[in-house]
């Protein structure tokens, strides 16, 4: 978002907004797609089957340590109807909201109010859901991920995405006079959530029937 690419951060990642458009190159598009499907897969496999409350904690807080970039090199460039696909979007999720909490509440408290749909109650937030509050919220999405009903931890993320999306497009309605830059930025980033949000719920289909690799 334009005002916050002025701001100093203190760890070196990738922003979630500059991130969704990012693209990484290779000469062999094959082997990248592989590697992506591999380590989704091997990942999510042996988490599930031996959970550790350890490893879990490190996997949901993984990008405080080592940022986006390792995740996007590795499943960046997956289709977002695939297990890598899922993945990177519920972790741009997640930093979306630690990089700048405040409007992600903003966003959700507009949309809850607008929305009028049971998104709210899916994605599981809690009245009012203020910065932390929802912080906590994404990371518990995540969490459910890696145990839990996978299923149901897309399909909470694609409730959470809906919800900020009516929040944003409401946002960008109060600026469109005075701020259209500002408006547009609302305005893409509404466009992006909805894509997300269908994208999960389709992942979240074809997880129940063992289709999605």
């Amino acid at each position: 978002m334009n005002d916050d690419d002025r701001r100093d951060y203190h760890r070196p990642v990738q922003r979630p907004a500059s991130t969704f458009d990012r693209r990484f190159g290779s000469t062999d598009p094959a082997e990248v797609s592989r590697a992506a499907h591999a380590t989704a897969s091997a990942l999510l496999t042996r988490v599930r089957e031996q959970p550790s409350d350890e490893v879990i904690d490190r996997l949901v807080s993984f990008t405080d340590t080592h940022g986006i970039d390792t995740l996007a090199e590795l499943w960046a460039q997956a289709s977002a109807l695939s297990l890598p696909g899922a993945l990177w979007r519920l972790y741009l999720l997640q930093l979306m909201v630690r990089d700048d909490p405040q409007t992600a509440a903003l966003l959700y408290e507009r949309g809850r109010a607008l929305h009028g749909t049971v998104d709210d109650v899916v994605a599981g937030a809690p009245t009012p859901a203020g910065p932390e509050e929802l912080a906590a919220l994404v990371d518990e999405i995540l969490r459910g991920v890696f145990a839990g009903d996978f299923a149901v931890a897309l399909e909470r993320a694609a409730s959470f995405c809906r919800v900020e999306a009516a929040g944003a497009l409401d946002l960008a309605d109060d600026h469109d006079a005075a701020e259209p830059a500002r408006a547009s930025t609302f305005t893409t980033r509404a466009l992006r959530l909805d894509t997300y949000a269908a994208d999960l719920t389709a992942c979240a289909g074809l997880w129940r029937r063992e289709m999605l690799t």
